[in-house]
């Protein structure tokens, strides 16, 4: 399909390209088919042009605000009924790199010792004691992190839940220069694949056999959403609307503010809903849509799918989501990685919805200044959820700029003896040599800069309000 229209040195490409993977064994013939596919179709750029012109705002039928979903059902035998159908999905790829840390991110400490899978799996036991029902949880996994996800999962065997893992897709990292994969080239080692982004949780969960395995248990949806996402748990009253609706999609989209200008956003095209992404964006509208005004939502990546929907796109071959490429270098080789997202998966399905959800169900921790956040008095832990605590009165959360010495965990960690009480906090810089000491108190906003090659310790028990510490002098 894709091959009518390719040039004719593309065509050669792309034929290179073929005999090249068949070479590769590493990967399944799935993987081998997966790859060229994705490939032809980023040659014959079929890149979707979206028309500025024609977009629209989803009306509240499309969008449904939280608030008005039908209450989850009272009777716990019906509450059992409709958590039987569903399936919990995390996305398990990613490496807590950029935090400091090996291994998969899941296995970061969060709060009171507990990590974030750990939390994962206390919410979904306290679920199925709780109705007698079985949600399972699926971990998609990347050759990154299986390995290790699979050591970790063990500690789990006597719990009341089902944990099934299985592994996204592993792709050969294309050789810009003269498009040929990257580990025919010798770099036989990791740095030769990738794994080629969520959107790929879809024909994994077909190749992997789960996908049958679990619509013959009856399931019939599932929830994904990011492992590090730490308000993404089950919600009976989103669930039941889609199951009396019969959406087969749902992405929950939460209201935008000044830190979330780069996320996704949904917009009626066309007569579908869709999902428009930065990249996506005009240069001349890239400014519209980072306004709050005009785009007011963006996408948390808390996804509900049908399961029998899924199965029947795949089988068509029509779950085609638009190619993110994304560049990068190995060994100062330029090489290109072609990627799909979950969330751009909206438009093929029939009867898909947004809904609105409070802004409680997305608390991502990318970032030591989110691990700040979560492990201080702001959130309470309950049964594995992580809560706002009710004494702040703000709705939104304090902005906290944390410098390059706080940026790995172990840094981050040694440098505040514990973490301080923040519940009336509105602004926090702290950079350079800062060592924080215990019960510490930060109301208003507070900035701490040390100078160059001084250290600062803020001492025991010090309260600092609306105040700028540049030096032992100024506490």
């Amino acid at each position: 399909m894709a091959a009518a229209t390719l040039s004719a040195a593309d065509a050669e490409k792309l034929n290179n390209l073929k005999s090249a993977v068949a070479g590769l064994n590493h990967i399944s013939e799935n993987e081998k088919t997966g790859f060229v596919n994705l490939v032809a179709r980023y040659l014959s750029g079929e890149a979707q042009h979206v028309e500025w012109s024609k977009i629209q705002t989803p009306t509240d039928e499309v969008v449904v605000p939280y608030e008005s979903l039908a209450p989850a059902p009272h009777d716990p035998v019906e509450t059992k009924k409709l958590l039987d159908k569903l399936v919990v999905l995390k996305l398990n790829g990613g490496l807590g790199t950029t935090m400091g840390c090996t291994g998969p991110k899941s296995v970061i400490e969060v709060r009171n010792g507990m990590t974030f899978l750990d939390l994962i799996v206390i919410q979904i036991e306290n679920l199925n004691s709780k109705y007698g029902c079985n949600v399972p949880l699926l971990l998609m996994n990347s050759f990154n992190t299986h390995d290790d996800t699979l050591k970790i999962v063990e500690k789990y065997s006597s719990s009341n839940i089902e944990i099934h893992t299985f592994n996204q897709s592993q792709y050969p990292r294309l050789v810009v220069d003269d498009f040929s994969p990257l580990p025919s080239k010798g770099q036989t080692g990791k740095d030769g694949w990738y794994p080629p982004g969520h959107g790929d949780v879809f024909p994994s969960l077909k190749n992997s056999g789960k996908l049958d395995a679990l619509l013959s248990q009856g399931k019939e949806y599932v929830f994904v959403a990011n492992s590090d996402n730490l308000g993404a748990v089950v919600d009976s009253k989103i669930l039941n609307h889609l199951v009396c609706n019969q959406n087969e999609y749902c992405m929950e989209v939460t209201p935008k503010t000044l830190a979330d200008v780069k996320g996704g956003t949904l917009i009626s095209y066309e007569g579908r809903v869709q999902l428009l992404e930065i990249a996506q964006v005009p240069d001349e509208h890239v400014n519209e849509f980072k306004s709050i005004e005009k785009f007011k939502i963006f996408n948390t990546n808390n996804l509900w799918v049908n399961l029998k929907a899924i199965k029947k796109l795949l089988e068509a071959d029509a779950l085609k989501m638009e190619i993110i490429p994304n560049p990068k270098e190995v060994d100062g080789v330029k090489v290109l990685q072609l990627e799909t997202a979950a969330g751009a998966a909206i438009r093929f399905f029939d009867n898909a919805i947004g809904i609105n959800v409070p802004r409680s169900r997305f608390l991502p921790v990318k970032a030591t200044s989110d691990l700040l956040l979560v492990q201080s008095d702001l959130y309470i832990l309950e049964n594995g959820f992580v809560i706002r605590n009710k004494a702040r009165t703000n709705p939104a959360n304090p902005s906290i700029e944390l410098g390059p010495e706080f940026k790995k965990v172990g840094n981050f960690l040694s440098r505040f003896k514990s973490i301080p009480s923040i519940i009336e906090l509105d602004s926090l810089k702290v950079t350079g040599d800062v060592w924080l000491g215990t019960g510490v108190t930060l109301k208003g906003r507070v900035i701490i800069v040390a100078k160059p090659g001084v250290k600062l310790e803020i001492p025991d028990g010090a309260v600092l309000e609306n105040k700028e510490i540049n030096g032992p002098e100024d506490l």
